[in-house]
């Protein structure tokens, strides 16, 4: 495939910016340097890109990717994952600390931050541990975190809860040296020892262990108390109930500096789902109630959930061809977090493209402190755009994906939308819905 060069300009034309109006928009050197009738007055040779039809959101900023590398790698690499994340629309991922080893010193920080350049694919920006080896034991090294390369400003021990609330505290504290946040697993471990899906009558019924909702609420409301006494930062990590959706609520409205993310599986899919016995329905926080599936959305469309985060999570083959309990937890989310957003939020009438926008780009730069992202289409941002067609229906088949592993939850669904490009920082990473190597592309 031949790509646009760098150097030449980019016009794209006639695209739908975040849904209010059609507008002409110029790129050159890597930024958004024109919009409107100045954008085709200004263009000199400029690689065009017709956009009839296409809906332009700022690129897409993930607050919750699992790359799994080093050490995973039959799983993911930054890669294969970054590439799916580009196929997706995303220009930006948090990459996750539960590597091996885990990322809780600079230097494997650094590997992982570098990894992402040289794919090219997406910024990639590292998740620091808050305890050494997730033990929850004793605190990382949080400030050479922060001061390595990819200067870290979100810390979690996601996949495990920091659940001593004196480490917690102690945690809230450090980060605020540097305007950091703490990332939290809401999960009291000794509520959950053995869980294997929602805590319900149907879990009764199907002779499996239960994971309660009180679990995750009890986390929260501590949290948020601590964050208010401490007078820090606090970030929610996939949030799975009615009552955790209340609590954040409740912590907002005291001013604690709260935020909170869903998954795309918990604003579509309910418990139900464990009565297949398939653990390509096995996560954690687990499919909730059709209830917590409302509560969610009604708390991403209020405002209360500041924002989507994939919580992509690829396994191997064997890790999922197996029996429910011995299925590891978590689904691949990059590639279909947008067309499930546009389901179950903007078909539905919920949100605008601006609130997409805003919960998929905007939110998630903002709380993460990447400077470079999410920062609209206008004069003078850089090129971070994705461009989708939201006409546009697949079914969804998890050998066409571009991800490592094939553990998607939504196999045989059909989806509305369609992301045909994708522009990070001026480069077409995504061509006509096909990933274009960095190597390709000059």
């Amino acid at each position: 495939m031949n790509a646009p060069t760098t150097s030449r300009d980019l016009l794209i034309r006639s695209a739908d910016l975040v849904g209010e109006g059609r507008s002409d928009v110029l790129v050159r050197g890597g930024v958004i340097v024109a919009l409107g009738a100045d954008a085709v007055a200004d263009a000199h040779d400029a690689e065009v890109i017709d956009a009839d039809g296409l809906v332009a959101l700022p690129g897409l900023v993930d607050p919750h990717t699992h790359l799994r590398e080093p050490g995973q790698e039959d799983a993911e690499t930054v890669y294969t994952g970054t590439r799916a994340a580009a196929v997706g629309g995303y220009t930006c991922v948090h990459a996750m600390a539960n590597t091996t080893p885990v990322a809780d010193t600079a230097s494997v920080i650094d590997q992982v931050w570098e990894l992402g350049r040289e794919a090219g694919w997406v910024e990639v920006r590292p998740v620091g541990a808050v305890t050494q080896g997730l033990r929850g034991e004793h605190l990382a090294a949080m400030g050479a975190m922060a001061n390595s390369r990819a200067q870290v400003r979100v810390f979690s021990d996601d996949g495990r809860c920091v659940s001593d609330p004196v480490l917690m505290r102690r945690a809230l504290e450090y980060v605020k040296a540097f305007d950091g946040v703490v990332a939290q697993h809401s999960q009291d471990p000794e509520l959950t020892d053995g869980a294997q899906m929602n805590e319900s009558p149907l879990s009764g019924e199907l002779g499996l262990a239960g994971w309660p909702a009180v679990a995750e609420e009890a986390v929260i409301a501590r949290d948020i108390l601590l964050a208010k006494h401490v007078g820090s930062r606090l970030h929610v990590c996939h949030l799975s109930t009615a009552g955790s959706v209340d609590l954040i609520r409740w912590g907002k409205r005291m001013g604690v500096q709260v935020t909170a993310e869903v998954t795309p599986h918990h604003l579509l899919l309910t418990e139900e789902e464990a009565r297949s016995y398939d653990p390509v329905y096995k996560v954690n926080p687990p499919l909730r109630t059709a209830d917590d599936v409302e509560a969610v959305r009604e708390g991403l469309a209020d405002g209360t959930i500041d924002v989507v985060g994939t919580d992509h999570a690829p396994h191997p083959l064997e890790s999922k061809d197996c029996e429910w309990q011995a299925g590891a937890f978590g689904m691949t989310g990059l590639e279909t977090a947008l067309p499930i957003v546009i389901s179950t939020m903007v078909e539905t009438g919920r949100m605008t493209w601006a609130d997409v926008a805003r919960t998929m780009s905007t939110a998630p730069a903002r709380i993460g402190r990447v400077t470079s992202q999410g920062r609209g289409l206008e004069v003078g941002s850089p090129a971070n755009i994705a461009l989708l067609d939201p006409s546009v229906r697949r079914v969804v088949d998890p050998r066409a994906q571009w991800s490592r592993s094939s553990n998607t939850p939504y196999a045989g669904t059909e989806l509305p939308g369609r992301v045909w490009h994708t522009i990070h920082l001026g480069e077409r990473t995504v061509v006509e819905g096909v990933p274009v190597p960095k190597e390709e592309r000059s």
